[in-house]
């Protein structure tokens, strides 16, 4: 018997435990933090890109992830994203997945950067909520383990190889293969769209394991976070459907910026708006939805209507206050297309592997069909592995990615607090980079560390700094501008055939 341990309940998780539970050779066994429905996948306004109508192509598809991911995405890992995509689809829907649809098909609508209306959603404006409740409630109905409210404090190793995960309080879960499915790590910033248990966990764990992470600067940042409470996300979906972004004098001012405006790429659209509040002296741009009417947008946008009346506004008739804030990490632990990790043993599929599928900036809505797809690969791969004896094998970086960065094992003596590490991040690491600040940011981080790993808090807190101190080394590496990376001192490049960063510690 095989035995699988997989860690994270978002998408990515659930899918590569109905998958590997159909396999009457595999044991398999969810961990998660917090309540299995606390993911970023739970709180995913947006929809699902995938190509379910004649009219559109994989291949159309595929060209716009191209183009999106600023020539840095993977041709293979996108082609299986958009050939494979159709088929996790259907496999969501006989799991229990609920989309909208319209006289029996499905509903589909346009978003930024998308040459076809290929957006799946479900809910209305609650797409990522009806997935993980399908999903949820199919694996439940299979009877798989999921052991909830339990952290994985770090990966057991043997001779090299993962063999299970050690729990906060000490214990150790045993397992043939290790999958992490943890999703991002948008508290590294203080404002971000990201659940409170988005603190990079994942990525900590296999970067302490050994493992190579890459492509750490990319972090996309939402254009369209509401500038109040805790940032709730206005998904994409609402600028697809004719939101206009205006200035304080209801200028459109993303004409300005782009031939697109508001439906151009999320880095351009996000910059666009940072760089239009710093001209009125840090005031939020608005989103104004007037001219769609209260009945389209209680019955389209239901979630996100609720949660600005919530706030005492009627966006029907006043445009809402908008900011930038974190939203997904392009970057994570480098995997191949299975998700195989430098380590042997351990594989990672998600936000937090990184297979070069989304580049430089991810193409809206392709990271809920990410989970989808590479989560019934990373089974295949794994329970192949550990019957045919390459578990032990790893994946070593190939010669297309740069030779790893190093970050010191051993962090600094000061002791800090969470909310100085975000707004450390947000200031050097945030839409807007350059040397100075990143050096400087480099030299506080290695400074601080946490003094005693007691609790979830604490033990959340040494992960966020591991993280932001990758995070940090991968954006002095790359000296260009490129995608979501911008940094202040240097020129976008041009170049067709640029490099992936890759850092470990040392």
């Amino acid at each position: 018997m095989t035995r699988l341990l997989i860690i994270g309940s978002g998408v990515a998780g659930l899918t590569a435990a109905l998958e590997a539970n159909e396999r009457p050779e595999v044991s398999v066994t969810v961990v998660t933090k917090s309540a299995i429905d606390k993911s970023n996948t739970a709180w995913a306004q947006g929809g699902v890109a995938v190509v379910t109508d004649p009219a559109d192509s994989v291949q159309s598809h595929i060209d716009d992830t191209l183009i999106a991911g600023a020539g840095l995405s993977s041709l293979e890992s996108v082609t299986v994203l958009c050939a494979e995509g159709p088929a996790a689809i259907f496999d969501m829907v006989d799991d229990g997945v609920e989309f909208d649809r319209i006289d029996g098909e499905f509903a589909k609508g346009l978003e930024a950067a998308h040459s076809f209306s290929r957006i799946l959603h479900g809910g209305g404006d609650a797409t990522g909520a009806a997935i993980a409740n399908g999903l949820i409630g199919a694996v439940r109905e299979a009877g798989i383990e999921v052991l909830e409210n339990t952290f994985v404090a770090d990966l057991v190793l043997a001779d090299g190889v993962v063999t299970g995960a050690r729990l906060l309080d000490g214990s150790v879960l045993d397992a043939d293969a290790v999958i992490l499915a943890t999703g991002g790590a948008g508290q590294v910033f203080p404002y971000t769209t990201n659940p409170s248990v988005a603190t990079g966990d994942g990525i900590a764990l296999a970067l302490r394991a050994g493992a190579v992470g890459a492509d750490l600067e990319f972090y996309q940042f939402h254009p369209t976070s509401m500038a109040f409470g805790h940032n709730p996300l206005i998904s994409e979906a609402v600028r697809g459907e004719g939101g206009h972004l205006v200035d304080e004098n209801g200028h459109r001012f993303m004409k300005d910026v782009h031939e697109l405006a508001e439906l151009a790429p999320r880095d351009i659209v996000a910059r666009g708006i940072a760089d239009q509040m710093r001209k009125q002296a840090g005031a939020p741009v608005r989103l104004d939805v007037r001219h769609l009417g209260a009945e389209f947008l209680a019955k389209r946008f239901p979630t996100i209507d609720r949660t600005v009346k919530a706030h005492g506004m009627d966006w029907a008739h006043e445009p809402v206050p908008v900011s930038p804030a974190a939203h997904y990490f392009m970057g994570g632990i480098r995997v191949d297309i299975d998700g195989r990790t430098s380590v042997p043993g351990l594989y990672a599929v998600g936000e937090v592997a990184c297979n070069g599928l989304h580049g430089a900036n991810r193409l809206a809505s392709n990271s809920l069909l990410e989970g989808a797809v590479y989560g019934h690969r990373v089974v295949a791969a794994a329970v192949s592995d550990v019957q045919t004896g390459a578990v032990r094998a790893g994946n070593p970086v190939d010669e297309h990615w740069a030779a790893p960065t190093a970050i010191a094992a051993e962090a600094g003596t000061e002791q800090f607090v969470r909310a100085d590490l975000q707004q450390l991040m947000w200031e050097s690491v945030g839409l807007s980079r350059n040397e100075t600040d990143l050096e400087a940011a480099a030299k506080t981080l290695a400074t601080w560390h946490v003094p005693d790993v007691s609790d979830i808090k604490s033990a959340e807190d040494a992960n966020l700094l591991t993280v932001a101190r990758a995070m940090v080394q991968s954006a002095l590496w790359r000296r260009e501008s490129r995608g979501a990376h911008w940094r202040s001192d240097a020129q976008p490049s041009d170049d067709v055939s640029p490099t992936h960063s890759t850092v470990v510690v040392a």
